[in-house]
């Protein structure tokens, strides 16, 4: 089973993403901000990472140029999360290692979807 890692500082969104993910058979743990996730990425690699833009502490590309940096940090398939459609930012986050992104607020059906396009999700049904 596939491992995923919500990382953001909104308890709410950490919620809903796991249950949409579990929702798809994924293994999902969650992490409160970077530091955190960078700490639960050196306990065990996930598959992939949902990553809050704006998080207390390391911000996202912090966040991405750490991951990348660590052993088998290639690995992963991060998709960053913003609530703002600024080019320039989503530019920024693939330069440090992204691989996609997606806006705020998601839904079951375009969460699962990016995860089905980056390989993670083999069905979009359950």
């Amino acid at each position: 089973m596939k491992q995923v890692l919500v990382v953001d500082d909104s308890p709410v969104v950490r919620k809903v993403a796991r249950r949409i993910l579990e929702g798809v058979d994924l293994r999902t743990r969650e992490a409160a901000n970077g530091e955190s996730g960078l700490i639960a990425c050196e306990e065990r690699m996930p598959d992939a990472i949902l990553l809050d833009w704006n998080m207390p502490g390391a911000d996202s590309v912090e966040f991405l140029r750490a991951l990348r940096r660590m052993p088998g940090g290639e690995v992963p398939k991060v998709v960053f999360c913003t609530s703002e459609n600024d080019v320039g930012r989503i530019a920024r986050a693939l330069r440090a290692g992204a691989d996609g992104y997606m806006l705020k607020p998601f839904d079951q059906d375009r969460l699962r979807s990016k995860f089905w396009e980056m390989g993670i999700v083999l069905t979009l049904r359950r």
